[in-house]
Parts: structure tokens; C-alpha cells; sequence
């Protein structure tokens, strides 16, 4: 009995269904500039301005650009098995859908499940920093929102005469859940327009930042540039630096989200890769730079007990270009929002995927007849995303959201061996180089930078993997087609 929870699902099906038409069947609007913009839209959010400082802070100093190195090596070696799944089976569904045609249909519910983690749970929480960076956008110029409806019920604020304002519900985050998940669907090719214009905004400022805090970079700041470790693992020393690595791959999260859109590419067999590799590539070097720029123009130790926008503010300080602040927290708002934006695209496509298997009601998998979107998964999507946004507190979830991405990159990374080994001649337009080579140290970076985060972080993990495994043997494992 426990092998047909093994069964796996065969090329020729995921092959069929790629080429497939009819009430389920997404509309390929993709090229390979969009499917570039999408990951770069989903790379590059607002981890990159508030991340980075406390990285820097407590546990690697201005090292903190090796961090990045580390994690982009990582990335490098996932995003590359990613590539050759993506050309070789161009159908939605990311993680979920190469694992169930390596592993079998237990493994890809898992990943599928993971996956939720990683969209579902990560878009509500960058809803909830949305707002809260709105509130100083507008604050800026002497517009103030009412407290009570820009917080949770959970959460109170103090105010200037001394009173204490505790929140009723969370507005603007669930402004941005519903304007989004709207926009996602109208249509993917409507949705990537906008991620365009908003993706040449926040790098516009990236760029803007990197170029004028170049000239007002002390190098004295860089001493020592790997702080002695104080005696306590990830704080400082080598040890610092990959939990940093760990902690800010939360900020490379999004180029695996390209792969979800496989089945909305024209050319999804070359494109695919094209978008995954390119992507990581532009957001990689943007990163080690502006973490290079702002780790020079302050010393690290001015990032500690900063948060939010304010790592970035105390190195725009060190320079005379104090409305670089505000173009700061456009560009998070702007990073947001496509971040946002790609979380629940990924999302749906999942959930339409294993709707397809089976494994979840068929409602996540019908498509609008009009638009070509899985419109109730987005529309579903969005009451349950805002709902979290408008009365949840906001967490620290980025470790959480970083150990489930660096799960699925370890089983994607596992299933191009296996399928090497069990379907050597299936057809692949792009080839993972030196296998097994690549594909295993992907797998030991991601584990290596998974064993350096906090004990917690793995406590809740599996806390969220039990409910999972719940539901599949509730309804996934006695409705799967396959």
C-alpha cells in the first residue's frame, strides 16, 4: 500500500499536458524578457534595504558581501538544476511537478506544501511591511493614517502626547493583496507589463544608490572586514558569516518563482533557463555591490538595533543625500508590491497544479474562460492572504521562508540525478553541466546554509509539515489521478 503514495508521474503525461487545451489550460504570453523581469521582480524586494544591515550587525560584519557570494553560489547551483527541469518539462507547478516525476506523489506533496510556506505565508507577511513603509512614505509629507487601521489587533503603537493606540486591522496590506491578486487576474501578460515598470523602478534606485555612496565609501570601515568571532556560533567569524548566508537568502528567494510560469511561456524549453539563470545573475552582482556601498559608508556596528528602512538610512546619512531616503522607501514599496505580486502568481500555479493531480479540490485549477487564469485560486488566495495581513502581527518569518526554499532547492537538485539515472535519453534542451557534480553541491551548500539557521526555525518547519501531511492523507492521497 505505502508504494502508491510513490507512484510517480511520467514524462509522457507532463509532456501531454504541457500541449494540452481546453477549460485548463493557461495562456502562453511569456517571453524570455518577461520571464527575466518576473525573477527579478520576485529577486529583488525589500530584504535586500532591511536584511542586509542586521546581517552585517550581528553576524558577519562588513563580510557580509562574502555572505552573498555564498548564497548566490548556492542559488547558482539550484537555479541550474531548476533550468533543466524547466526545459525539459515546461508545465506549472515549479518544485511540486519535478518532484512528482522523480520522487513520487508523497515527496511532491510535501514540496507542494513547502511551497505554500514559501508564497502564501511570505506575501501576507511583506503585505504587512508594505503598509507599515506606506505610513513613513506618506508621513513625509504630512499625510497620517489612522494607527488603528495600518496595525493588527495585536499590535499597539505609542503616540507623541503618550497614548497608546492598539490596531483594529491592517488596511493597506490588504489593499495591496486584493490590488494584486486583481492585476494577476486580468492576465500574466498584463501582470508582467506592471512588474516591468515596477522592476525599473526599484533598480533604477539600487543603481542610483551604488553609484553616488561609491564616492563616500570609507575604507576604514572594511577593518577588520571578517570581525573575530565572540565566542558564540553565527556571531562573527566564518561562523557569521554563512549564518548570514542563510539569513539573507531570503533576499535571493523569487527566481524559482519563474519556473511556476512555465506553462504562461511562449518557448518555455529555451526561454525557461534564460529567465532563471539571467535573473540571478543581474540580482546576484546588484547585491554585492549595494552590500559592498553600504558597509562602506557606515561601520557595521551602526546598523545594530536598526531596523526596517533604517540600516539604509544610516548609510544614506554618511552622504549628502538625504532624498535618497525617500527614493529608498519607494523603491521598498515598489519592491514589495512585485514581490507581492510574484508570491501569489507562484502560489496559484502550484495549487493549480496539484488541483490537476488531484490533490486538492478542483477548484484551484478552473480557469477563466476570458482571462486564462486560475481567477478563484487568485480570488481565493486573495480573501485568505488578506486576512492574515489585516489582523496577523508581523513576524520574523524570513528564516522560515528561507529554510522551505532551501528544502525544495534540495530535492530539485536530487531529482535531476535520479531522472539522469532512470531517463538518461529524455529529451533536454538545456543540460545541467558536470553531473552529478553541480547537482550535489547544490544540495550540500543548501543543507550547509539550512544546518546554520536557528533551532527554532526547523521546529517550525516541521510543526508546518505535520499539518500538511495531515491533509494529504485527509483528501489528497484518496482523490490523487496519479
Amino acid at each position: 500500500m505505502a508504494s502508491k503514495h510513490f507512484t510517480k508521474k511520467s514524462l509522457a503525461v507532463l509532456f501531454a499536458e504541457a500541449d494540452e487545451t481546453g477549460e485548463h489550460t493557461l495562456k502562453r504570453t511569456l517571453g524570455p524578457t518577461q520571464l527575466v523581469m518576473l525573477g527579478i521582480g520576485a529577486i529583488i524586494g525589500a530584504g535586500l534595504f532591511s536584511i542586509t544591515g542586521g546581517a552585517a550587525a550581528h553576524n558577519a560584519g562588513p563580510a557580509v558581501t562574502i555572505s552573498f557570494v555564498i548564497a548566490a553560489v548556492a542559488c547558482a547551483f539550484a537555479g541550474l538544476c531548476y533550468a533543466e527541469f524547466a526545459s525539459m518539462i515546461p508545465v506549472a507547478g515549479s518544485a511540486y511537478t519535478y518532484s512528482y516525476a522523480t520522487m513520487g506523489r508523497f515527496i511532491a506533496w510535501i514540496i507542494g506544501w513547502d511551497l505554500v510556506l514559501e508564497y502564501a505565508v511570505g506575501a501576507a507577511t511583506v503585505s504587512i511591511s508594505w503598509s507599515r513603509y506606506l505610513v513613513k512614505f506618506l508621513e513625509h509629507y504630512n499625510i497620517q493614517l489612522a494607527p488603528q487601521m495600518t496595525m493588527s489587533p495585536w499590535d499597539s503603537v505609542t503616540m507623541a502626547d503618550g497614548s497608546i493606540v492598539t490596531g483594529i486591522m491592517n488596511l493597506p496590506a490588504v489593499f495591496i493583496v486584493v490590488l494584486m491578486s486583481l492585476i494577476l487576474v486580468r492576465g500574466t501578460q498584463e501582470s508582467s507589463r506592471i512588474n516591468g515598470v515596477i522592476v525599473g523602478l526599484k533598480v533604477a534606485v539600487v543603481l542610483v544608490f551604488i553609484g553616488l555612496g561609491w564616492n563616500y565609501i570609507d575604507t576604514a570601515n572594511y577593518t577588520p572586514y571578517i570581525p573575530a568571532n565572540t565566542g558564540n556560533f553565527g556571531e562573527f567569524g566564518w561562523s557569521g558569516i554563512v549564518r548570514a548566508a542563510g539569513i539573507i537568502f531570503f533576499a535571493y528567494i523569487g527566481f524559482d518563482a519563474v519556473s511556476t510560469a512555465a506553462q504562461e511561456a511562449k518557448n518555455p524549453k529555451k526561454d525557461m533557463p534564460i529567465g532563471i539563470l539571467v535573473s540571478l545573475a543581474i540580482c546576484t552582482v546588484l547585491y554585492i555591490l549595494f552590500a559592498h556601498v553600504m558597509t562602506g559608508l557606515a561601520n557595521y556596528k551602526e546598523f545594530q538595533g536598526q531596523d526596517g528602512i533604517a540600516p539604509v538610512a544610516v548609510a544614506i546619512e554618511h552622504t549628502p543625500y538625504e532624498w535618497l531616503k525617500q527614493a529608498i522607501i519607494l523603491a521598498i514599496l515598489a519592491g514589495y508590491s512585485s514581490v507581492i505580486l510574484v508570491m501569489l502568481l507562484g502560489q496559484s500555479r502550484v495549487f493549480f497544479s496539484m488541483s490537476k493531480d488531484g490533490l486538492l479540490p478542483p477548484v484551484f485549477s478552473r480557469i477563466h474562460p476570458k482571462f486564462k487564469t486560475p481567477h478563484k485560486s487568485n480570488l481565493l488566495f486573495a480573501v485568505f492572504v488578506s486576512l492574515f495581513a489585516a489582523f496577523i502581527p508581523a513576524r520574523v518569518v524570513g528564516e522560515m521562508t528561507s529554510i522551505g526554499t532551501l528544502f525544495a532547492f534540495v530535492l530539485v537538485c536530487i531529482g535531476v540525478l535520479v531522472l539522469r539515472k532512470t531517463q538518461p535519453d529524455a529529451p533536454r534542451v538545456f543540460r545541467t553541466p558536470m553531473v552529478p557534480l553541480v547537482p550535489i553541491l547544490g544540495v550540500l551548500f543548501c543543507v550547509f546554509m539550512m544546518a546554520s539557521l536557528p533551532f527554532d526555525t526547523w521546529l517550525r518547519l516541521m510543526a508546518w509539515m505535520a499539518v500538511g501531511i495531515g491533509i494529504y492523507f485527509w483528501y489528497g492521497a484518496k482523490n490523487a489521478k496519479f
